[in-house]
């Protein structure tokens, strides 16, 4: 009898320490944010790109932060893109000062090139009238470190970012981007 007397005051001893342990630990709730995955999916934070202008000025979609940012792949020998760039010029023009919900202030296009040539990279942006002073090339071509990132496939292929650097759409053409920007516009 004495022996499960020992016991049952060494379980209860027991017990008591480990209430005593749980009543001393402090839970505290977390005040981070969650992480927005960055990915090439709606709703990611768009991977970085980092490029070279015509000059060898260093361009970063980081540094477009509080913009409103079109990401346009394009190259000076693709027809398609060459066709599509009148709408983004004149897309630019319209919402460059506009303000924009989770967009910041300011609508612009990070133009990145798959051309070879630097060439005619230039006389394109110059042709076509491609008044934003972002435009990276690394002329890799379709082995462009962006274009990889990307997974680029075929061109012209771009994405909506906003100001916050979230991809809020891709591959709009035409009305499609006028329409999907005119949505996050603040009146």
């Amino acid at each position: 009898m004495r022996s499960v007397s020992i016991i049952l005051i060494l379980f209860c001893f027991t017990l008591l320490n480990c209430k005593s342990a749980k009543e001393d630990i402090t839970v505290t709730a977390s005040t981070t944010e969650p992480q927005v995955p960055i990915g090439l999916n709606l709703g990611n934070k768009a991977p970085e790109i980092t490029g070279k202008d015509a000059k060898d000025s260093v361009i970063t979609l980081s540094a477009l932060k509080g913009k409103m940012v079109l990401i346009d792949f394009w190259a000076s020998w693709c027809g398609p893109c060459r066709k599509e760039n009148p709408n983004i010029v004149k897309t630019y023009m319209s919402y460059k000062n506009k303000k924009f919900k989770k967009g910041g202030a300011g609508f612009t296009v990070l133009g990145v090139s798959l051309d070879y040539r630097k060439d005619l990279w230039e006389a394109a942006i110059k042709k076509d009238s491609l008044l934003w002073n972002t435009h990276v090339c690394d002329l890799k071509g379709w082995s462009s470190d962006p274009a990889i990132s990307y997974k680029i496939l075929s061109i012209p292929s771009n994405y909506l970012v906003n100001g916050e650097g979230i991809i809020v759409a891709m591959n709009l053409t035409g009305e499609s981007l006028r329409n999907t920007l005119q949505k996050y516009v603040i009146n």
